[in-house]
């Protein structure tokens, strides 16, 4: 037995051959008004359309077009809408398209929702669209300022030329433009800054679908590499005696007079110094802890070490300063509070600042210039044993077998090292010869 199917003027005939003779069976599409009038029961039931669209009607009055058809040997359903909103012309028409999809091999249901996606992002597909979604879907990962500096890098050096261009239309000659400009200001990394996050969100319009490729590797080779500049510093004892006589000799306000002071005992980073809380000075252990949440590490290794602070040995000298120093800030949340207002802390351009009141140029002394400074003469004058010093700088320090030494690592051993760096800046700062720790030994 043969069955065939034809489609005449809105009817569906089935014609059977049996022997030769042919058995009409006509079987009628559904009418407007029947989908119309369709009544719920009490329980769901379907109303045939023909090759494979039907009408869903629910128990609760719903009434819901469906398509039902085969893909690589399984039976597949694929929805089209409810009605009124799709009506059975529309329903029908999709049902067409559907069928043309399965002709050439293709499964209407992935079809589908590959449309849907790309309907999504064509109404959001500029670069600046993609770029805000992109910063949006990175807040997990980031810092709130780090998110906050991305943005506005993209806000004032990008947006203004490629904003408002269709991702997926841009070229690299267009993005080359906009870091050339960055480049003939001198600011070479922030151009190669620049070039990174706009690969990064290039790549995010690639994996939703708004663009084909990623542009900015075409670039490589076409700006200028940085030059790796190091932070001004002075390493010479002498040189850093010299230092210590300038801070002592300070005319500006005390607190900062103090910042220098410390900046040198504990070698901290400037913006972990600036904002130093008193609630995290213990006296009585001489301890300084700063929470971790303020270090300078990678977002996840902060979070794997949440809750854990960095301890600074405070040395008798260091208590002294900062018990003069309460005594003028201990009002503030701040041991360094903003010459403006108590409830931030000290600028960080203040130590910067002092250090050029007093003679020293930007390519003599700079903030961080006291954790260089400390580090060389400790270990290339002093001979400390190089884990006690960077352990003190918060540097990653791993033991033999890769592990990462913990917060309390060598404090014996730190607390007399701070003690001692102390003392030998009271030698330098009075002109008096000094000698290796070793040899003082």
């Amino acid at each position: 037995m043969v069955f065939f199917m034809t489609y005449h003027h809105g009817k569906i005939a089935d014609t059977t051959k049996n022997g030769g003779n042919p058995m009409p069976k006509r079987v009628a599409p559904l009418s407007d008004l029947q989908v119309k009038n369709a009544k719920p029961k009490e329980k769901d039931y379907k109303l045939i359309d023909g090759f494979g669209l039907h009408l869903l009607v629910t128990s609760k009055g719903g009434k819901l077009w469906r398509y039902q058809y085969r893909y690589d040997g399984k039976q597949k359903l694929l929805s089209f809408g409810p009605y009124p909103l799709i009506s059975l012309s529309e329903a029908r028409e999709r049902r067409d398209s559907a069928r043309k999809h399965l002709a050439n091999g293709n499964d209407p249901s992935t079809v589908k929702k590959a449309q849907k996606l790309a309907d999504k992002y064509s109404k959001s597909n500029t670069f600046k669209a993609v770029a805000l979604e992109w910063n949006e879907s990175r807040k997990e990962s980031w810092t709130e300022k780090h998110g906050k500096i991305v943005l506005n890098r993209l806000e004032s050096k990008v947006f203004p030329y490629i904003g408002d261009r269709p991702i997926g239309e841009i070229k690299p000659p267009e993005i080359l433009e906009i870091l050339k400009n960055i480049e003939a200001t001198g600011a070479l990394h922030t151009a190669k800054r620049l070039r990174t996050i706009c690969g990064q969100v290039f790549r995010y319009a690639v994996a939703t679908g708004r663009a084909e490729r990623d542009p900015t590797p075409d670039l490589k080779g076409a700006l200028k590499p940085p030059t790796t500049r190091h932070m001004a510093a002075i390493t010479e004892p002498d040189d850093a005696g010299g230092l210590m006589r300038a801070i002592e000799d300070y005319q500006g306000s005390f607190p900062v007079k103090c910042a220098l002071k410390l900046a040198a005992m504990f070698f901290v980073r400037p913006n972990e110094l600036r904002r130093m809380e008193w609630r995290e000075i213990n006296f009585e252990k001489a301890e300084w802890h700063i929470p971790v949440e303020r270090m300078k590490m990678p977002l996840k290794a902060k979070r794997e070490r949440k809750g854990q602070t960095h301890i600074v040995p405070l040395s008798k000298q260091a208590i002294a300063i900062l018990l003069e120093l309460r005594a003028v800030t201990g009002y503030s949340r701040y041991a360094f509070p903003s010459y403006r207002t108590a409830i931030r802390p000290m600028s960080d351009n203040a130590i910067l600042s002092a250090l050029r009141r007093m003679g020293y140029a930007k390519d003599e002394m700079s903030g961080h210039g006291f954790r260089a400074m400390a580090r060389t003469i400790l270990d290339e004058v002093l001979h400390v044993r190089p884990d006690y010093i960077e352990h003190q700088l918060a540097h990653a320090v791993r033991d033999p077998n890769g592990r990462a030494y913990n917060r309390t690592a060598h404090l014996p051993e730190r607390r007399k090292m701070m003690q001692d760096w102390s003392d030998y800046l009271d030698k330098l700062r009075e002109g008096a010869k000094v000698i290796p720790f070793k040899e003082a030994k």
